[in-house]
């Protein structure tokens, strides 16, 4: 486990990530965090998804603030470089770096985690002050106050161990006094940077740990653009790496929201996508993704319209201020949506959802298919057979399924605008997300088509365009005559979809094949 008295390894951790290919600087964090500092706001607690570059930047803080090391020749060719601050706090903090997710060995209880993170703390702490009275060892605060120095606390993934399974309630309240003791009122505190994916009032009562000024994917103006790919980076990234097209990787993986709207890219996946030369779902097999279908099962009922709309590209209105200290468990819609917010499952950014990009686009696909998800299931469960029928240009077939699928009794299907139809046709042809990238209102030659869908690898385009209360003619007629068709020149052949519902004639379709 890495020393608890930051020597340096947190040097040589950060020293690797900066000598790697697919290196992004983020080093003006540093100043950020420094200001909070300066200005008595030395407690930060910044929750992200995993894998939105946390340990990164907390080996980053403690390899700059350590007296530990001398990374001034690391630093100096990194951003932090310019600021007129730079020089003020490089190497002159004692740090107390620990990773909380790290475990002993077989760890099977809560006593073992922390007796053994205190064994390893009191063994570092004597080495580095040999004088300490033996009763001043007792307790880890006991030991710092003891020293007479203060000290700068990077706390990484600080939530890591209320996952594991041997945690009791009794367990994760004892850790929370730990950390209360450690850190609250204390004078040897000059920083307590920590993060985790879980916001602290997750689990605190309210006053353990009330000290923290925090930052989550909901409330972050301040160090937002520290945790993830902007734009800008990515296409740096592309460019230098030649391996697979910015256009791609922005297909793949954008979605996320800075504060001011702009991009915000999963960092993990561009990674693995640049190196080794193929997007796929990297992200996503990172931890137990499962969490998605247990945030929704908590109660299906509220949740299961909502996670509709947004496979079917539908933004859904929010209000979400994230988990205040008496949300506990998952019971409300609000509470659902707010914890998928922070595992980084949905994109909440101007009061509106959104699911973030096609990785866990896949996610949701196959959440859609589990038992718990009722007559919805039933509905994807026959989506293969709607996307045989289209390629067939079985018009009967298709009107048929799209009927039999109205007249469920799901309340938020019944349709009252094109939005409910649509619904519906996500439901449908949900099976075409395998072999299809879909995109709903496209902009494509004079005006936007409802649905282009375009095969990942071989078979023809398709453009669907629907209609309520007129015909499946005036459908075809407004791809034509918008030009829809410009998009799908490139794929050789597309079969246009005119779709068109009314009270009296019900579901109705037409398919013509066009080739290029």
């Amino acid at each position: 486990m890495r020393n608890y008295l930051d020597t340096g390894d947190s040097y040589i951790l950060f020293e690797k990530a900066v000598n790697s290919k697919l290196y992004v600087d983020k080093s003006m964090l540093i100043d950020a965090v420094s200001q909070s500092m300066e200005s008595g706001n030395q407690y930060l607690c910044i929750t992200r998804p995993r894998r939105f570059g946390k340990t990164v930047n907390a080996n980053m803080l403690a390899a700059y603030y350590s007296m530990g090391c001398d990374s001034r020749q690391l630093f100096d060719r990194l951003k932090i470089a310019t600021s007129p601050s730079y020089k003020k706090h490089l190497n002159s903090h004692h740090v107390i770096h620990i990773d909380f997710s790290r475990q002993p060995d077989g760890c099977k209880s809560y006593e073992e985690y922390i007796g053994h993170i205190v064994f390893q703390f009191r063994q570092d702490f004597t080495q580095a002050y040999p004088d300490i009275r033996e009763e001043d060892c007792d307790s880890v605060y006991r030991m710092l106050l003891a020293s007479g120095d203060s000290f700068v606390f990077i706390l990484d993934e600080w939530d890591s161990i209320l996952y594991e399974s041997f945690m009791r309630e009794q367990d994760k309240s004892s850790f929370m006094t730990f950390l209360k003791i450690l850190l609250k009122d204390q004078p040897y505190a000059d920083l307590a940077y920590m993060t985790g994916v879980l916001p602290i009032a997750k689990y605190s009562s309210g006053s353990e740990l009330n000290m923290f000024d925090e930052y989550n994917f909901m409330n972050d103006s301040r160090y937002d653009i520290y945790f993830g790919f902007s734009e800008e980076e990515v296409r740096c990234l592309c460019e230098k790496c030649g391996t697979v097209s910015y256009e791609e990787v922005k297909q793949w993986y954008d979605g996320y929201h800075l504060s001011d709207g702009g991009s915000l890219f999963n960092p993990r996946s561009v990674n693995r996508a640049l190196f080794r030369g193929v997007c796929l779902n990297y992200w996503t097999e990172t931890g137990p993704m499962n969490e998605i279908a247990d945030c929704i099962e908590h109660n299906v009922d509220e949740v299961r319209e909502d996670i509709v709309k947004l496979v079917a590209g539908i933004p859904v209105e929010a209000e979400l201020d994230g988990y205040s200290a008496a949300e506990l468990q998952l019971d409300t819609r609000d509470e659902i949506l707010s914890a998928m917010v922070v595992y980084g499952f949905l994109s909440y950014y101007d009061g509106y959802l959104s699911i973030p990009n096609h990785e866990l686009m896949e996610k949701f696909r196959r959440v859609l298919s589990r038992d718990s998800m009722g007559e919805v299931k039933e509905i994807v469960d026959r989506s293969r057979e709607m996307v045989k029928a289209t390629l067939d240009c079985d018009e009967e077939k298709v009107a048929e399924i799209l009927e039999e699928v109205h007249d469920r009794e799901i309340p938020f299907l019944k349709y009252g605008d094109e939005n409910a139809l649509s619904c519906v046709l996500t439901l449908c042809y949900l099976y075409a997300r395998k072999d299809y990238w879909v995109e709903r209102e496209e902009k494509s030659g004079k005006g936007y088509c409802d649905y282009f869908f375009s095969p990942k690898k071989r078979g023809p385009a398709m453009i669907i365009e629907l209609k309520v209360g007129k015909s499946c003619e005036d459908a075809l007629a407004q791809i034509r005559e918008k030009n829809y068709l410009q998009k799908a020149e490139g794929y050789g052949e597309a079969l246009l979809v005119g779709i068109n519902y009314d009270e009296k004639k019900r579901h109705a379709c037409k398919i013509e094949r066009v080739k290029f």
